[in-house]
């Protein structure tokens, strides 16, 4: 009888145990996915029946953003904001000295380690740390971009044939080693959820894959999805963007280097048909992952997270990078799900892509260090906070562009042109009606500028826009 006793005790302890596991972190990070390329929000006419899935299973921030970078690598710096929880130009002033941050044990992956938990890694890293002394297990570690050749650039040009098959592997890209990244990210993931149904830890899982970033190459029958016949080409749609050259968006810039120069319809659909063909690729590997997840039983503690590093032209006002202000490259998809977050919600505040990190510290129940400037998203997400945590949202790249959107107003400034462009971003969507153009908006100009001044001294931002820009004052 006492045996029996003590048995039924021993059960207990480990029932209640398990019940006060902490909840798990599943963080899926894609790279240059802009926020219209989820089907559901109905903006694109793009296959992403899983994350079409997400969106049904838990909250969406349809207005999420990068602040912007301080090299033409935006991913660098996007995820350098992320890993320590600092804004932009804060992030630039230790990104160099990241290893003293590691040291003191102060970026992400470490904190959520001293709460307890099991840390995994496997995709792109593009940060100065190692992602193997960061993390407790760490697979397949990538670099910024697969490898490219030059048969992937200034193309299709017209009326000649295009060098390029984003269905071959002889160009090796992400299929270099066999089998294509994106598979080989989702079987990373799904093994590490096998080890950590047996551990009595909670879990943090960072699977960052390098799609949708070029070369964008897909197995054929994703390409197939994706006839010419199907692709629209965006309304915003420029054979040359009259401001390249001053902001830091030349033809010989990698990015912009992609496709010819004056863009042609017909290069933009085949770029397009590209990109949407591996993000729907990336969309299936990310079916597999929350598959196994469900049938691993540990998806009912676990909070998912999906966003992407920053978004991407692809023939918007005839750019095809990530080196510009406008909302086609600095906003990204965002879902949240997981327990206490409404299914099939949408929030419309303003938030950036790196309040995940802070967000997940919430969960870990760690207090939020003094040097991260980021915002947790929990009350936002169980819907006890409605607005956003910002009230303006902050934009710069290298010091050739700055940017401010204030309920539903956007001030962009090219320093060297120099240039103020004004959007109704509610209106024009689309960024197509420069209301600067107008001297009555002259007031609200300066009712931006005197709020992006402010963001400047928030954000660590020292260049000078007084001197170029004194009408505005």
């Amino acid at each position: 009888m006492k045996l029996l006793t003590s048995l039924v005790v021993l059960l207990l302890i480990a029932i209640s145990a398990k019940a006060e596991k902490k909840p798990n972190v599943l963080f899926l990070f894609a790279d240059d996915q802009c926020f219209e390329t989820i089907g559901s929000l109905g903006l694109t006419d793009i296959d992403t029946p899983h994350l079409d899935r997400l969106v049904k299973n838990g909250t969406q921030f349809t207005r999420a953003y990068n602040m912007g970078s301080w090299s033409g690598a935006v991913c660098v710096a996007s995820r350098h904001m992320l890993l320590t929880g600092r804004f932009l130009w804060h992030a630039n002033t230790v990104h160099r000295k990241l290893k003293e941050e590691q040291v003191a044990h102060r970026l992400w992956p470490q904190y959520m380690a001293k709460a307890g938990y099991d840390t995994y890694f496997t995709g792109k890293w593009h940060i100065r740390a190692k992602a193997e002394e960061l993390f407790a297990t760490a697979k397949n570690v990538r670099g910024g971009m697969p490898n490219q050749t030059e048969a992937g650039y200034n193309r299709p040009l017209p009326g000649k044939p295009d060098p390029w098959d984003p269905t071959d592997p002889k160009f090796e890209g992400f299929w270099k080693g066999g089998k294509h990244w994106s598979e080989v990210v989702a079987d990373d993931a799904i093994e590490f959820l096998g080890t950590a149904k047996k551990s009595e830890n909670p879990f943090f899982m960072y699977i960052a894959f390098n799609a949708p970033h070029d070369p964008r190459q897909a197995p054929k029958e994703y390409i197939d999805m994706y006839p010419h016949s199907r692709i629209k080409i965006p309304e915003n749609f420029l054979p040359e963007y009259p401001f390249k050259d001053q902001i830091g968006n030349q033809h010989k810039l990698r990015d912009e280097r992609l496709g010819p120069m004056p863009r042609t319809e017909e290069s933009i659909k085949v770029h397009r048909q590209e990109y949407y063909a591996i993000i729907t690729h990336m969309d299936a590997q990310i079916g597999r992952i929350l598959d196994e997840l469900e049938k691993s039983g540990q998806d009912e503690n676990t909070y998912i997270f999906f966003t992407a590093d920053h978004g991407l032209g692809v023939g918007h006002h005839g750019l095809f990078g990530k080196q510009n202000l406008y909302e086609h490259s600095t906003r990204v998809p965002f879902i949240a799900t997981g327990p206490g977050i409404p299914k099939g919600k949408k929030k419309d505040g303003a938030i950036y892509l790196q309040d995940v990190m802070p967000t997940s510290l919430e969960i870990a129940g760690v207090e939020t260090p003094e040097q991260v400037q980021f915002n947790s998203l929990m009350l936002q997400l169980t819907g006890d906070r409605k607005c956003s945590s910002y009230p303006a949202v902050y934009g710069a790249y290298l010091a050739l562009q700055r940017s401010v959107t204030h309920k539903g107003k956007k001030l962009i400034l090219y320093p060297n042109v120099p240039i103020a462009r004004l959007f109704d971003i509610d209106e024009d969507p689309h960024e197509m009606k420069d209301l600067a153009k107008d001297g009555k908006n002259l007031d609200l100009q300066k009712s931006l500028f005197g709020k992006l001044l402010d963001l400047q001294e928030e954000t660590g931002d020292t260049l000078d826009l007084k001197a170029k820009f004194p009408k505005l004052l």
